[in-house]
């Protein structure tokens, strides 16, 4: 039932400033307002001068920290208890406590005690921690195990999949069903949920993928961390596995050569808002080009064969990028780890607009494949635009 909104940020302000206080986050916007930060989170922090209170707040283009006390600490609640924000997502030692504006500026309140211990406890001498957008202590990490390079790559997974949402949750689907195909052990499907549900976001996960011992296992990770009704596994192939109702959002992180060709098939099959594709690996393409050979004047591209995978993995990606654009989406190619950790660093990022392929791009399609003699998997798939 809403509730009265001063009432509620009443309440937000004395477990904000609440020396229980374990982690904070604000998000969205409320209709007809935007907040002068996209996005704003708290938690206590201890320094060589004391506990002092973390506020970290984004403007969308850079985060910027601050570390206050007493009054100080106060006003800052104050200030940002007054911005139209849509969502935020307190937690405590005991309790955690959920609060959705409504348009018509009432307040949806979800209060649930707190089980376990607490996500973010007072982080040890750090005046100048990294911000991670899934923080460190996240219970995600005790189970999956925390190290450095998997917690890069989670938070460069998730910059990404904040790039390609809306801002506000409260333009997502609720629920948003969400679809991770070829998930293998799931600490990335997982790091979604929980980014996202910070976020305010209701949500619905999907895994999948081949291995039967990886649902059972990934199921009891789900049970472990208390998701166990929101993020389900199935066991089947790509191409087969039945998921149902259609996701909105689809992944396929470093699902090997055509395996992604069939991630991305499904996707357009579902019409899905959004995609992100980490392709790995990419023998088809490689193979069509060694068994022709090159168009003039391109043979020295194609004669060595570390240049010949090289740029088959350039021209498969490039040509998946078109082919979702044949079919309405509109796509960035972009990095996805830094290539110093990881030479599979490249994403596809996709979001439906359901634009008609023009002409141009139809061409300029058949082309490419025709010059270079290829038939990509997701055009066999998919068949021409």
């Amino acid at each position: 039932m809403p509730q009265p909104l001063d009432a509620v940020l009443t309440e937000l302000r004395e477990l904000l400033l609440d020396p229980a206080l374990t982690r904070a986050v604000a998000a969205g916007r409320r209709r007809g307002h935007t907040p002068s930060v996209t996005r704003a989170e708290l938690r206590p922090v201890a320094l060589k001068a004391g506990t002092r209170l973390q506020i970290v707040t984004d403007d969308g283009a850079r985060p910027y920290t601050r570390n206050v006390a007493g009054a100080e600490a106060a006003e800052a609640v104050d200030a940002l208890l007054a911005e139209p924000f849509g969502n935020w997502h307190v937690e405590t030692d005991s309790a955690t406590v959920q609060v959705r504006i409504t348009k018509k500026g009432d307040a949806q309140v979800h209060r649930a005690a707190r089980a376990a211990a607490p996500v973010n406890p007072v982080a040890p001498g750090h005046d100048r921690a990294k911000q991670w957008l899934l923080d460190p202590g996240d219970p995600l990490f005790a189970v999956v195990g925390g190290t450095a390079a998997k917690r890069r790559q989670v938070d460069a997974f998730l910059r990404a999949l904040a790039a390609t949402l809306p801002d506000d949750p409260a333009r997502l689907p609720s629920p948003l069903r969400v679809t991770d195909l070829g998930c293998g052990n799931a600490y990335l499907t997982f790091a979604a949920y929980r980014y996202l549900v910070d976020r305010g976001a209701k949500v619905q996960v999907v895994g999948v993928d081949v291995r039967e011992d990886q649902r059972v296992r990934n199921t009891a990770v789900a049970a472990e961390l208390g998701c166990g009704d929101d993020v389900t596994f199935v066991a089947g192939t790509i191409a087969g596995a039945g998921v149902t109702p259609a996701p909105d959002l689809v992944l396929a992180l470093h699902a090997c050569d055509t395996a992604t060709d069939e991630a991305l098939a499904r996707a357009v099959g579902w019409q899905a808002r959004w995609v992100l594709a980490a392709p790995c690996c990419h023998h088809d393409i490689a193979a069509q080009l060694k068994s022709a050979p090159a168009p003039e004047p391109y043979g020295e591209l194609t004669r060595h064969a570390i240049l010949r995978e090289r740029f088959a993995d350039v021209l498969t990606d490039a040509l998946r990028a078109a082919q979702l654009r044949l079919r309405g989406y509109r796509v960035d190619v972009v990095e996805f780890v830094d290539s110093a950790h990881t030479p599979r660093n490249v994403l596809l990022r996709a979001r439906h607009t359901g634009a008609a392929p023009t002409e141009a791009q139809r061409a300029e399609y058949a082309a490419l494949t025709g010059q270079w003699g290829v038939t990509p998997a997701l055009e066999r798939l998919l068949g021409r635009a």
